[in-house]
């Protein structure tokens, strides 16, 4: 059972993905990886194995941003290698994803991705979805949230995913059908998750994402709309009762 992480603030967001993850190992996975957001360009170290594995494959002195997804991947599509593993991103390097879940029709738009020149280099249906993204964002010259939006009304299946793009650095996109994720409301700083084991050292205070819902997050604030009407949901901020420990 996959896990995601992701932070938006002030700290170096390597510190809260890895310690995130570290959270999240109770799920079971195979592999593990971090994107950040390095001086408006995607950095993305991932490896098979354990999240130590991911630590002791990382120098020091790498991604020292304040934007990042952090992932725990349960192979279903494609073996548990570094190639699969996530967080993936499309053959331009400017978007890179986290997926929870499983996109059924992930095949048809692979065939429909070849078709336009567009090869996938993994076995996941995640880099199918990564791609067509950065497709329709190509050819649409629509906003980074807009192309997700639209992506994702494509898509057969089940998803929790957190997506960034360098053509909007300071942006996180988080959507949920099927699969849980949750917003965790901070001071000046945004935590997403697949629950809130992650989150709760940092805050109480939980957004839930329901069927459907896409939120557009920044360090200074967020929305949140219906993926197929593209209104705007106004949400509750509901607050954590049980500490780390329970």
């Amino acid at each position: 059972m996959c896990g995601i992480v992701g932070y938006i603030g002030n700290r170096r967001a390597k510190d809260v993905l890895i310690s995130g993850l570290k959270r999240l190992e109770y799920r079971g996975y195979d592999s593990a990886g971090i994107a950040t957001m390095e001086s408006e360009k995607l950095l993305i170290s991932k490896t098979s194995g354990k999240v130590e594995d991911l630590i002791s494959s990382i120098p020091v002195d790498m991604h020292n941003g304040n934007i990042g997804i952090g992932h725990t991947r349960w192979a279903t599509h494609g073996r548990p290698n570094d190639d699969n593993a996530h967080p993936h991103s499309d053959n331009s390097k400017k978007f890179s994803i986290v997926h929870n879940g499983i996109i059924e029709n992930y095949n048809s738009l692979k065939i429909f991705l070849k078709s336009k020149g567009i090869v996938c280099k993994s076995d996941t249906d995640t880099e199918v979805l990564v791609q067509f993204i950065s497709y329709i964002y190509s050819e649409k010259k629509l906003s980074f949230a807009e192309t997700v939006r639209l992506a994702l009304k494509e898509v057969v299946g089940a998803y929790g995913i957190v997506i960034m793009c360098d053509y909007e650095p300071d942006v996180i996109i988080a959507a949920r059908f099927g699969s849980p994720l949750l917003l965790g409301i901070g001071d000046n700083e945004f935590f997403v998750a697949s629950d809130s084991s992650p989150i709760i050292e940092y805050t109480r205070n939980i957004v839930f994402l329901d069927e459907g819902e896409l939120a557009v997050i920044k360090q200074s604030g967020y929305e949140v709309r219906d993926i197929n009407e593209n209104i705007l949901i106004s949400k509750e901020i509901e607050k954590i009762k049980y500490d780390l420990e329970e």
